[in-house]
């Protein structure tokens, strides 16, 4: 339920807090006063575009915020709180919205930041607004099976949706199997490429850290006369210098050591100088002799280096990467040589999922045909006591191609004379007609389904007399199974509000501005004088009080 709006410069609104209650709102004013201005800004706050155009001229920005209430177990809301990850707080949802005077907007649910879209989707589910040709709607025919289904419910309801999972499913088969038919000639351009690409790929026997070894003996080869003359010359300057040179100063600390044992330590030093020095020449020769020339080795290694350069051009960056590329080409050959079992699993589920969807829409239509009848019903009565009473109205279900929602063309039949066959609804009622069938249809869906807060927008265009009576009477019904609000023009339904409010434009100072003002006792009766004459004489006055209080009794035995 709708408890609060707070509306601050938004075209002529400087700032305007109304606090609704539940049953029958009611809104009233002189044509012109800015009546749909507030349902523009309730509009805003609940996702509807809005033009920047809407900010109050000298404001920076407009400011709509709105309070709702939620029951406890309103299961209406759930799936939009589950979809948003949304949560109350206290029981309360609180949402706001501002756009500027450039034309940006923001928008926040209990403080959250939202976007807009998820913003419209929380406000779809809170408020149902029927604006003054909302009734057109009826003329879409494609929208009169998703009414039938709201009537009818949870578990019609449920049985649309696993006909969707149904759909979904063999709709996504279908897609691919298409799919790969149509990429036949690209898949076997591509097989051919694969191929190629990985014998290429397996004729050169990649090993990681081959190109690193294979540059390192390049570089061996291709200096080996350097190493073998500075390996040679190392020798030859050990053999003939150095080794001599170690072995008489070894000689010559022996003899010393007889005078001093201090020298014992240099000794050892010198014979491990000399082993070592031993060992290295013979290291040294052996790498000498070891010093390999050959050509052939060398062009074989430059022939394969050349080898990896190029497929690295084409495969990747270097082995490693080649070999990763190489095994995302089996995987690729593997899908493009199995497409055709592919085709045949994918043409076998396609159609056992297809019969699957058949079967579920079976079911639904079996519902739907069953909930037409009492549906049509429902809405015939309404229409009598809205002076339709002549006026048939039936459901038609007929056969169609299945689809996510079933395998039917719902459409709503009418027949507003007598003697004349039904006829498609969208294409013979009038405006007025299609005006009382869309509350016709409200009155009905509300006995079924749990509604949302209802707006009506100057429904009563167009409406007098006895049927303006009955239109206050199906007006306050609705209020009493949800809130409700109107803006009217007739004091029939005005007297039948459970709270009202009067809406007048003024003009102070240059500025033009729109109050809303709560009217309550004499002040509801000089409004209600107002609506039915305007001269407020003793007479009119005395009708104004007459009604207030006829409706009174009207309550209380309803």
């Amino acid at each position: 339920m709708l408890t609060e709006l707070s509306v601050e410069n938004f075209a002529l609104v400087e700032r305007v807090r109304l606090r609704f209650g539940a049953g029958l709102n009611l809104l009233t004013g002189e044509t012109g006063a800015g009546k749909s201005i507030l349902l523009d800004a309730l509009g805003m706050v609940l996702g509807e575009r809005t033009s920047s155009d809407s900010v109050r001229h000298g404001a920076e920005k407009a400011r709509v915020e709105a309070v709702f209430a939620l029951t406890v177990g309103d299961l209406r809301l759930a799936p939009a709180l589950e979809s948003t990850g949304i949560e109350p707080e206290d029981g309360l949802l609180i949402l706001s919205r501002e756009l500027s005077a450039s034309g940006k907007s923001s928008a926040r649910i209990n403080g959250r930041p939202v976007t807009v879209a998820v913003l419209k989707v929380i406000g779809d589910a809170l408020v149902d607004i029927h604006g003054q040709h909302e009734h057109q709607s009826l003329m879409v025919v494609e929208r009169h099976v998703e009414l039938l289904d709201a009537w009818c419910g949870g578990e019609t309801l449920a049985l649309k949706d696993a006909v969707a999972d149904a759909w979904d499913i063999f709709f996504a088969a279908r897609a691919e199997r298409e799919a790969l038919l149509r990429e036949a000639r690209e898949r076997t351009r591509n097989l051919d490429i694969y191929s190629y690409q990985r014998d290429e790929l397996d004729a050169a026997a990649l090993v990681p850290g081959e190109e690193e070894e294979l540059q390192a003996e390049r570089l061996r080869l291709g200096s080996a006369e350097r190493l073998h003359a500075a390996s040679a010359a190392a020798y030859e300057a050990l053999q003939g210098g150095a080794l001599d040179g170690l072995s008489q100063a070894v000689r010559e600390i022996e003899r010393g050591l007889k005078f001093d044992d201090s020298l014992s330590s240099i000794l050892e030093s010198l014979n491990s100088a000399l082993y070592a020095a031993d060992d290295a020449m013979r290291e040294v020769r052996s790498y000498r002799d070891s010093v390999e020339f050959n050509p052939q080795r060398l062009s074989h290694i430059e022939d394969r280096l050349d080898l990896l350069k190029s497929l690295k051009r084409k495969y990747g960056e270097d082995i490693a990467a080649m070999v990763r590329y190489r095994e995302e080409l089996g995987q690729k050959l593997e899908t493009l040589e199995n497409a055709e079992e592919r085709l045949a699993a994918l043409e076998a589920l396609e159609k056992s999922t297809f019969a699957e969807v058949e079967k579920r829409a079976a079911v639904l239509t079996k519902a739907r045909k069953k909930a037409a009848e009492p549906f049509a019903k429902g809405i015939q009565t309404e229409l009598k006591d809205l002076a339709m009473a002549a006026t048939r109205f039936s459901v038609a279900v007929a056969p169609r191609e299945p689809g996510p929602g079933g395998a039917d063309a719902v459409e709503f039949l009418i027949s507003p004379n007598p003697g004349e066959p039904l006829k498609p609804l969208a294409k013979i009622a009038s405006g007025g007609e299609l005006s009382r069938v869309m509350l016709a249809l409200k009155s009905v869906m509300s006995k079924h389904v749990a509604p949302p807060t209802l707006v009506f927008d100057e429904i009563d265009t167009g409406i007098g007399g006895r049927t303006a009576t009955v239109l206050a009477q199906k007006l306050h019904a609705l209020g009493q199974a949800a809130q409700t609000l109107c803006i009217t023009h007739l004091p029939q339904i005005a007297a039948r509000g459970d709270l009202h409010f009067f809406i007048e434009k003024r003009t102070e100072k240059g500025r033009t501005t729109v109050s809303v003002l709560p009217l309550d006792g004499e002040a509801r009766v000089q409004e209600l004088a107002r609506m039915l004459g305007g001269n407020n004489s003793e007479t009119v006055l005395a009708h104004a009080r007459e009604m207030l209080e006829h409706n009174k009794i009207f309550f209380t035995t309803t």
